[in-house]
């Protein structure tokens, strides 16, 4: 299970600079606990939390396309958009420190980007380090090392800055990420197409629920997409090569939301389109996904995601509660919970809240809080590192009810 240890945003939006969990490049956060397989980050509405969501999906979008594309996407409104005001000249970086395994070295990605002499985006510098292989102690060394795309890379799996034998001047287009064409053309480093298939496997949630609510054309699909809107392709191929699978989620989801019964596709044979049935055990006749609640569409999406077959390494939800009957959500907590503590086809859990009935369910390890100061730069702290949180949490005290009653704010 590949695993980020920490991260750090730099110039993007109100998130000036800030940093969770451990950074092997930087002498303060490499003592700090790395990140839990679970992390809810909470915070007033406009303290940045959808920046730190967004900072994700912009470092995903850039390795499908071109940096000023990545910019522009999703309503971004390009890059002069995305740097902090008051830092107009500052570039945005992006730092990642991850590991393959929990067996494995841990590996540092650190990019920036900013603009050339032309006024377009483009990566100004990447680098990927990783401690030798015989290195116990000391900063990480560097086996990719660019500058506006041209720079040096180390070939092999243990390959490392001082190598000689082992490295190649190469030169990229500094307009795209370089670990992508890197990973297409280089297919002894292992480690690059393997930070990179990373990357691309995150899942960014964009679900909501009347996107499950349209009826898609029949055919099966492996995983949800980002907006759910191809639920019922996803059953349908859950039906047709999981059912074991398909029979415990929907078992889950009957026991979650009392009422629920049998879940099944319906393929009409004249339109080709594609209806998802839900069996309410109160009613002789199922209704569509088009007549369900939105608490009970967004349950089932996630059980879908969590429980599937292959699932994404890391999945990133804003605002799960939405929707859902408070008593639900210590449910949903204790499933992501689960899930990211799992050792077989485990993700890592990221989400966004601002219910304390969710909060209720966490340690203080897992919340992170997010402030932002006067200056409207954004500031962010472990709940654990709180003068008394910890000790009050050991003593029974729900996060949730102290993050209610301002024990968790900047005093």
């Amino acid at each position: 299970m590949a695993l980020i240890e920490g991260f750090r945003i730099q110039n993007y939006r109100a998130l000036h600079d800030i940093a969770m969990g451990r950074i092997g490049t930087d002498s303060g956060l490499n003592r700090a606990k790395p990140l839990s397989p679970l992390t809810a980050v909470i915070g007033k509405n406009g303290a940045g939390k959808s920046s730190i969501f967004d900072a994700f999906g912009f470092l995903a979008d850039c390795m499908d396309s071109d940096i000023e594309t990545a910019c522009n996407a999703k309503g971004r409104g390009g890059f002069e958009k995305l740097v902090t005001s008051g830092f107009e000249n500052q570039p945005i970086k992006i730092t990642v420190y991850y590991r393959e395994s929990r067996s494995d070295r841990p590996i540092t990605y650190e990019i920036s980007i900013g603009k050339s002499n032309t006024g377009l985006p483009i990566v100004l510098s990447e680098r990927l380090r990783q401690r030798a292989k015989n290195q116990s102690r000391g900063w990480p060394k560097s086996f990719l090392n660019l500058e506006k795309g041209k720079g040096t890379v180390w070939i092999g799996n243990d390959a490392v800055e001082g190598d000689e034998l082992e490295k190649k001047d190469v030169e990229f287009d500094p307009h795209k990420l370089a670990i992508v064409s890197l990973a297409e053309l280089y297919t002894e480093n292992p480690r690059i197409t393997k930070f990179k298939d990373f990357i691309k496997a995150w899942y960014l949630s964009y679900f909501y629920p009347d996107a499950t609510r349209q009826i898609s054309q029949a055919g099966t699909q492996k995983h949800l997409n980002l907006h759910g809107d191809n639920i019922g392709n996803v059953v349908q191929y859950l039906e047709r090569n999981h059912p074991i699978i398909l029979k415990k989620i929907l078992d889950d989801i009957s026991k979650k939301i009392p009422g629920i019964g049998r879940i099944k596709t319906y393929k009409d044979e004249i339109t080709n389109n594609l209806y998802l049935l839900f069996q309410d055990k109160g009613f002789a006749k199922p209704f569509t996904q088009q007549q369900m609640s939105d608490g009970t569409l967004k349950m089932f999406c996630y059980m879908l995601l969590l429980q599937g077959p292959d699932p994404a390494p890391f999945i990133c939800i804003e605002e799960p509660e939405n929707g859902l009957y408070h008593k639900l959500l210590e449910t949903l907590a204790s499933e992501f919970r689960t899930h990211a503590t799992g050792k077989k086809g485990a993700s890592q859990v990221f989400v966004t809240t601002h219910q304390p009935y969710f909060v209720d369910a966490l340690e203080p390890d897992e919340v992170w809080v997010l402030e932002k100061q006067e200056s409207g730069i954004s500031t962010i702290k472990r709940a654990s590192d709180y003068k008394y949180v910890q000790e009050m949490a050991d003593e029974g005290q729900s996060l949730g009810s102290l993050w209610y009653s301002d024990y968790l704010d900047a005093r």
